[in-house]
């Protein structure tokens, strides 16, 4: 009797969770590039399942990378929602595939994924390089059957899809032309609790997945039509994301930048008001005392980043000054304000969209 026969009998329940991974980039010897990939492993009783297929290198489909929509899609392919991407649909669901591409001649972990009742069970895993898996050949023995209880799986699942209240979306959709910049600003979001997803189109992307993002940042090489499309469907989809425009290529800035978009606490609560510039100096009023933070960030005439930090100390409450340098006054500049409550930025010399 097989556990694809009669899986409730053979198959014990294990938890079923989602958290975040990466697949690091690397220059390798002949020079090609590895890419940087974020993405959602399975967290299968409690451990990784890409380390229980011995870290093989291949990335879930649930990548930061990838579209609103693609994303969704994967999402639902596994809640047996929509059709696998296999070329051959005999229930196998893509679990990872090759972090470059998608071309299943590269190699993929494919999965049976099926209902049993109210529960979803994984079996029969294999390495797959063709239309056809061949367990036999190249499967993973000993490594499952997974018996998921189907009220855990799907909550994991859908709640990546979840729009929570406006005031808790952390999460920014990125969209520019410089994959490097973008790769690096994601991985900075996700380290202080924002998720970031990039794009270069969102053409057919979810209603229901645009309206859990608080905010669109975009790039300063994302031409106006571009802009207007995007703009467009999230008005479209009833989404009241906050859009963004990077100022400068500095990690920091737009870090700061997209917090502040997120931020939607009314004016009359923030801390800090009034930052503003004016004679080289950085003025703003606090509205009880705080702890400040101020940052100057500069860029160089090779479009190096220049770090100053102007203050961090405990203020009373009332109007203040800083002294900017005639370097940081003169140039590309921006400064970072932070308090207990929040951020802002504020081009400090001749900055320029990103």
């Amino acid at each position: 009797m097989s556990a694809a026969e009669h899986p409730e009998r053979t198959v014990d329940y294990v938890t079923f969770a989602l958290a975040p991974a990466t697949r690091a980039g690397a220059v390798l010897p002949r020079g090609a590039l590895q890419s940087h990939r974020d993405f959602l492993d399975y967290i299968v009783g409690g451990r990784p399942l890409l380390q229980l297929l011995d870290d093989v290198d291949a990335v879930s489909p649930l990548a930061a990378d990838l579209g609103p929509s693609i994303f969704a899609a994967h999402v639902r392919r596994l809640l047996l929602e929509e059709t696998p991407a296999l070329p051959v649909t005999d229930g196998r669901q893509v679990l990872y595939g090759c972090p470059e591409c998608e071309d299943l001649a590269c190699g993929a972990v494919t999965a049976v994924v099926e209902r049993s009742g109210d529960d979803f069970i994984w079996r029969d895993l294999v390495w797959q390089t063709d239309e056809r898996a061949d367990p036999g050949l190249n499967g993973y023995p000993g490594i499952g059957p997974f018996r998921f209880r189907g009220a855990d799986y799907r909550a994991a699942l859908e709640g990546v899809l979840a729009v929570p209240p406006a005031g808790e979306r952390r999460r920014v959709l990125l969209l520019g032309k410089r994959a490097a910049v973008l790769n690096r600003l994601a991985s900075a979001l996700r380290q202080v609790g924002i998720g970031a997803e990039i794009t270069a189109d969102i053409t057919g992307a979810d209603a229901a997945e645009l309206r859990t993002y608080g905010a669109v940042a975009f790039g300063r090489a994302v031409p106006d039509e571009q802009r207007a499309a995007v703009r467009a469907a999230f008005a479209a989809a009833d989404a009241d994301a906050a859009f963004v425009t990077g100022l400068a290529p500095v990690i920091p800035v737009l870090v700061a930048q997209i917090e502040e978009a997120l931020d939607r606490t009314p004016a009359e609560r923030r801390r800090l008001t009034g930052l503003a510039t004016r004679d080289g100096e950085v003025a703003f009023r606090l509205l009880e005392p705080t702890a400040v933070q101020l940052t100057a960030y500069r860029l160089d005439r090779l479009y190096r980043t220049r770090t100053e930090p102007l203050l961090d100390d405990l203020l009373e409450a009332g109007e203040h000054r800083c002294a900017l340098d005639a370097k940081t006054a003169r140039g590309e500049s921006f400064v970072v304000a932070r308090t207990a409550s929040g951020v802002q930025v504020l081009p400090a010399g001749g900055g320029r969209a990103l």
